[in-house]
């Protein structure tokens, strides 16, 4: 214990009574300063303020979650040393490295323990500096070179007004079973009615749209060509406005 002499004040976390007062006697020789007791089943009563004791002492290390509480409990820097371990010490270590402690070392010849506070209260918190670069040298990585000619796309050029122009809303209409603007076969929302109105307006084409390639057209099928949009038609007179179906219409012709 000759290595902890000079502790002002110290925590000693008994188990045996009978130890009590040879052990404490023992302690207050050995590091001369101030010595508390404690019964390890009460620690976690305990109502010690934070970063109190300059050392702490177990004497038996079979603590169940509690090195976290030992941890708060010494001051930076503060010691803990574990008297008496039943088990591997190598268990104990691994258990006062995860709880926050540093420095754990195993004394091969007695089995003892002895783990270090770091040099900061826990919890702490300190801002971290990541953004002081200067400003030319963070805005310089982005730049494709340094001539300054690099040519934007002017935003308000990517959209011309009809693709600002709202949809019809009759348009954007689908068949809930379908998903799309397609009647099913047993439709009865209205859509397939649409879709027939629809076709047969466009149906309504006046032959004054169509295009003759021979002339002969009026004459009826025997003088027709091959790609006539009056194919399967009567003959009729020249100039008479004739109705087209929307599939005889072919727009190339």
């Amino acid at each position: 214990m000759e290595q902890f002499k000079g502790a002002a004040k110290t925590l000693y976390i008994w188990t045996q009574s009978a130890l009590v007062q040879a052990s404490t006697d023992k302690l207050k020789e050995a590091i001369g300063g101030e010595v508390i007791l404690e019964n390890i089943n009460r620690l976690t009563f305990a109502t010690y303020g934070e970063s109190t004791f300059d050392l702490i002492v177990v004497e038996n290390a079979q603590l169940t979650d509690a090195y976290d509480k030992l941890l708060r409990l010494l001051q930076p820097n503060g010691k803990l040393y574990l008297a008496t371990i039943f088990g591997t010490p190598e268990m104990f270590q691994q258990e006062l490295k995860l709880s926050g402690f540093i420095n754990v070392t195993i004394n091969k010849e007695d089995g003892t323990l002895t783990a270090q506070k770091p040099n900061y209260e826990t919890g702490s918190a300190v801002k971290l500096s990541f953004g002081k670069h200067s400003t030319q040298k963070t805005t310089s990585i982005w730049k494709v070179n340094g001539d300054g000619d690099e040519e934007l796309i002017d935003e308000d050029d990517l959209l011309d007004e009809e693709d600002k122009k709202k949809p019809d809303p009759e348009s954007l209409r689908v068949c809930g079973t379908t998903g799309k603007r397609k009647a099913c076969k047993n439709c009865s929302c209205g859509l397939a009615e649409e879709l027939e109105s629809e076709a047969a307006q466009k149906a309504k084409t006046d032959t004054a749209n169509a295009k003759s390639s021979c002339g002969s057209c009026y004459l009826g099928d025997a003088f027709r060509c091959s790609t006539c949009p009056y194919l399967g038609m009567p003959a009729f007179k020249p100039g008479e406005k004739v109705e087209l179906a929307g599939n005889l219409l072919n727009d190339d012709i």
